[in-house]
């Protein structure tokens, strides 16, 4: 019997062993499809706040500070969300609500612009355009649906040391384009968390790209957070325009009620 013992741990470490070498094996397999539903699937937080930075840098390096405020809470399978613009006074009460829905539908979008008292809803064809003078586009602030998009794993690759795989997606329908103004995206995701960390976006329209880079990336409360974003918008290799977005002081958990996130509450401001 005591000889048995010593056996038997051994085959019990052997086989832990050959567990922990065939599990990478098992995530390689993953199809690039599979890898993006994964990304949608990732869970990202309920009822969140958060403070946001958003510094605009031109193309001759000056540079403009916008202080935000952001909510979210989902609704179901969907996602709604505001945010507010506190400063500087030029932008101030400026508002923006997002249903992100995660049926097969369009989202919707309204801006509520306090100097013309007026909110705008935000057309499909609209959604391609700057949000609030920034790198990001309206079609940006929303999840895109994965089955619009064929996928095609490219490589595997690291980003800042960490693992990642290198993934292409190309719209299927001229629509999707359309809305996006995006043709062609290339996606780095973490196999760790399933985190996209940085990605290239080509333009239908006028020959640029977007670079998008998570240079700052946090575990707050279990959930992945990029407290840090840089967008980028380039023509050849020249830099046209910069963005970078800065979240402080997220939270989730937060007592959030379905009427906050209406038309009603985003003309009334904070």
């Amino acid at each position: 019997m005591t000889r048995f013992v010593p056996f038997l741990l051994a085959l019990l470490v052997a086989l832990l062993v050959a567990l922990l070498v065939a599990l990478p094996a098992v995530a390689e397999d993953l199809s690039a499809r599979e890898i993006m539903q994964r990304v949608d699937d990732r869970d990202d937080g309920d009822r969140s706040v958060r403070d946001l930075e958003m510094l605009l840098i031109d193309k001759n390096g000056g540079e403009r500070l916008r202080v935000l405020r952001s909510y979210s809470r989902d609704d179901g399978e969907d996602t709604h969300s505001i945010l507010f613009f506190v400063s500087p006074a030029d932008v101030e009460d400026t508002g923006f609500l997002t249903y992100d829905y995660d049926q097969a539908k369009d989202d919707d979008q309204w801006l509520y612009l306090p100097a013309l008292r007026k909110t705008k809803r935000i057309a499909s064809s609209d959604k391609s355009g700057a949000f609030m003078g920034s790198d990001f586009s309206y079609a940006d602030m929303t999840k895109r649906e994965v089955d619009r998009y064929d996928w095609t794993l490219m490589k595997e690759t690291e980003v800042r040391g960490e693992p990642c795989w290198q993934i292409e997606g190309i719209p299927n329908t001229q629509e999707e384009i359309d809305e996006t103004g995006y043709t062609k995206t290339i996606v780095f995701v973490r196999k760790d968390n399933y985190v996209t960390v940085r990605s290239l976006a080509w333009l239908e329209k006028g020959g640029r790209l977007k670079y998008m880079d998570v240079t700052k990336l946090e575990l707050i409360d279990g959930i992945w957070v990029a407290t840090e974003i840089r967008m980028t918008t380039k023509k050849g290799k020249r830099t046209q325009h910069k963005t970078v977005l800065r979240s402080n002081n997220v939270r989730f958990g937060e007592d959030l009620e379905d009427d906050f996130f209406s038309v009603r509450r985003l003309e009334k401001g904070l």
